[in-house]
């Protein structure tokens, strides 16, 4: 079995992060590099890094708020994130396409919960594809609605878990 490690990201893994990030997301729907960086550098804690034999492969980040609203693209570059707001809103969840399909992602958003649970946070939020609908349900989350957001000119839903 792989060496598997769970770390909150550093300045150092931006460039990786962002290179995974334009290899796994289309066009529009891939975070800049200086979303990336603002991400880890205001809220590294949100900012949770798998690494396999040494090497970073996917990455969960997100930010916290006090009100979610899933459509707001400004609270992409944190714009509105309290750490101790209750209410965890994913933005990304990426896995390198080279390690796909071996359960990474699967182990990656359980250690992510886990770790969102220990900081007593009380729902985590995100935004999926349609084809990841039944996915993030097998993981507790719920279906709330269609999203108003047109990110990356694509459709969007809305899925909550109470942890």
């Amino acid at each position: 079995m792989s060496n598997l490690i769970f770390r909150n990201a550093t300045l150092a893994d931006v460039d990786r992060c962002y290179s995974i990030e334009i290899e796994a997301y289309e066009g529009d729907e891939a975070a800049t590099r200086e979303k990336i960086a603002t991400r880890i550098a205001q809220y590294p804690q949100g900012f949770v890094c798998l690494e396999v034999n040494g090497k970073v492969i996917g990455f969960i980040n997100a930010g916290c708020a006090w009100d979610v609203v899933m459509s707001d693209e400004a609270f992409k570059e944190l714009v509105g994130h309290d750490p101790a707001a209750p209410n965890v809103v994913i933005m990304s969840v990426v896995l390198d396409p080279a390690y796909q399909g071996k359960g990474y992602a699967t182990q990656m958003m359980r250690h992510f919960i886990e770790t969102m649970k220990q900081m007593d946070k009380q729902t985590i939020h995100l935004l999926c594809k349609t084809h990841h609908v039944d996915l993030y349900e097998k993981f507790g989350y719920q279906y709330i609605k269609p999203s108003s957001s047109d990110h990356g000119g694509m459709a969007w839903h809305e899925m909550l878990m109470q942890l």
